[in-house]
């Protein structure tokens, strides 16, 4: 499909303060649409950034048909802008839009329009180190309708900004023992907005008692270790690398891939099992929990400082420095930046645009 483009008269980009980033809070020059409708896709296009106008029965409003990813563009030492697996974050949107019982995106034309959305908006990519252009994909019902069934038409859109580091720190993480975040054959593995509103209240509750995130817990027993907030989690004990397998309640991070795949090929051993928190307390207590991290786009690697559960405060030693979690974070931000070889054909190059007027 072409997508027609349409750009800017002016820019706002001249009143960013790279140095000063907020995240989420800045917008880019321009965005792509495109409308699904009758059963297939029409008229995708980029233009000017711009407000939507919607009907007050819009089914994403009522019943939740609303998923999104989430993505980062960077650039290489000669400027050059870059992609992190942009195709995979295609197939978990459709996996996410098979789940919510929305249409499948063309994965070309997925990776098309935020390839040429970057290119255009190029300039917005912060030039300091651990700062990107953030990417939005997002897909909404449009049906103006007051009745539970799926919609019959559809909006994706992608917006874009500039953002600073998610997590400019360790986090501390609070082991939630009430609430739950997903159940096995609910849509925790799903990139959906309802996943998000549900957790707002006991992240919220964790912030009051000064801990930045939650540990999720399994929804019947409250033992087995799921996710962050925000991010897939990690534990190193003993030497052994170990993250909660995809049970269907997890999300399917692509940083999370990617850090398995690295450890694994830097010799670490990597498993994947159900981890209780029981294991991680007694780890703990023995002295062989070395470290723990979270992995996601937006925070691509954070470090833990302390979890809590129950009555006791696990404190990891020195955090921000644990030598696994660090080399994740170093071999990825490396690898966007251009600063070693792709062998493994995970980054993408954004052509270079040829004029910057808009």
């Amino acid at each position: 499909m072409d997508i027609r483009i349409t750009k800017s008269n002016s820019s706002r980009l001249n009143d960013v303060d790279f140095e000063n980033l907020p995240f989420g809070k800045l917008f880019s020059d321009h965005m792509f649409v495109a409308d699904y409708y009758d059963g297939k896709w029409h008229n995708p296009r980029i233009e000017p950034f711009h407000n939507f106008s919607l009907h007050p029965a819009t089914m994403a409003l009522h019943y939740g048909q609303a998923i999104f990813e989430g993505m980062k563009a960077s650039k290489s030492k000669d400027g050059t802008p870059m992609l992190f697996r942009p195709e995979m974050h295609a197939q978990r949107m459709n996996r996410s839009a098979h789940r919510i019982c929305m249409p499948s995106i063309p994965e070309d034309l997925f990776v098309e329009a935020v390839t040429k959305l970057v290119q255009i908006d190029q300039g917005w990519i912060p030039p300091i180190e651990g700062s990107a252009l953030y990417i939005r994909p997002t897909l909404i019902a449009t049906d103006e309708f007051i009745g539970v069934k799926p919609s019959q038409s559809y909006k994706f859109f992608i917006i874009t900004g500039p953002v600073g580091p998610y997590y400019p720190k360790p986090v501390r993480l609070l082991a939630e023992t009430k609430y739950v975040r997903a159940v096995i054959g609910g849509t925790g593995e799903a990139k959906a907005a309802g996943n998000y509103g549900g957790a707002l209240l006991p992240a919220k509750l964790a912030q009051e008692k000064g801990y930045d995130q939650v540990l999720w817990l399994d929804a019947k027993e409250f033992k087995y270790i799921q996710e962050c907030g925000t991010m897939n989690i990690f534990f190193v004990i003993d030497g052994k690398v170990i993250t909660p397998p995809l049970y269907g309640t997890i999300l399917n991070g692509i940083t999370r891939l990617s850090t398995i795949e690295l450890l694994k090929d830097e010799g670490y051993e990597v498993e994947e099992y159900p981890l209780t928190i029981d294991e991680v307390v007694e780890a703990y207590k023995k002295g062989t929990l070395q470290e723990a991290f979270g992995t996601g786009t937006a925070a691509v690697v954070s470090h833990i400082e302390a979890i809590s559960y129950k009555d006791m405060v696990i404190e990891f030693p020195n955090p921000g420095k644990g030598k696994v979690g660090e080399f994740v974070k170093h071999t990825i931000d490396q690898l966007r930046s251009g600063s070693i070889a792709d062998t493994r054909g995970w980054t993408v190059k954004v052509p270079v645009e040829e004029t910057m007027e808009v």
